[in-house]
């Protein structure tokens, strides 16, 4: 069973995160292991495994990141790790952004920095603008593949960006 499934909600990349919370709460009430200490070793690893799947449902459908890899992977359209092809034009974006940060490892140079922080965020803004509606729309339905892999490409961008950002975080406390 999807964590969408076990939630009974539609897929989305969207979500309440109110909503999400109070179904959390009351599965995590439903199927907390402290209650069925009588029940028999059947039921009881039943239970603990509905716990499990309440809390990785939860950690997973609550972070918008986790939750886009999640859809993507149920979806079919996310290949494992190394498997996806990211356009060349945005990889000579990054590669730009990439040398900034290293000569700003040699010498720190706060102009510098604010640029590629700046070049990073346009990046990022760009990209999220381009694929927002794409989000907002997407049901479940099987005829958003088209929109599924945009909204692929749009994920994988974001994980080179945030590799970027965590970089360029090392700097924060100069």
């Amino acid at each position: 069973m999807d964590y969408f499934e076990f939630y009974e909600i539609p897929r989305s990349f969207q979500s309440d995160a109110g909503e999400l919370r109070r179904i959390f709460l009351q599965k995590s009430k439903k199927y907390h292991p402290d209650f069925y200490t009588l029940e028999g070793e059947a039921k009881q690893a039943e239970v603990l495994e509905l716990s499990t799947l309440n809390n990785e449902a939860y950690k997973t459908l609550s972070d918008s990141d986790k939750r886009m890899k999640y859809l993507l992977e149920l979806e079919g359209v996310l290949s494992e790790e190394g498997q996806n092809s990211i356009p060349q034009d945005f990889l000579m974006d990054i590669m730009d952004i990439n040398e900034a940060v290293m000569e700003l490892e040699f010498d720190f140079d706060k102009t510098a920095y604010d640029k590629a922080i700046q070049q990073m965020e346009s990046l990022d803004n760009n990209l999220y603008s381009q694929v927002a509606p794409l989000l907002d729309q997407y049901q479940g339905q099987a005829d958003q593949k088209a929109s599924l892999e945009q909204i692929k490409d749009y994920y994988l961008k974001k994980r080179y960006l945030l590799r970027i950002r965590e970089n360029l975080n090392k700097f924060a406390t100069l």
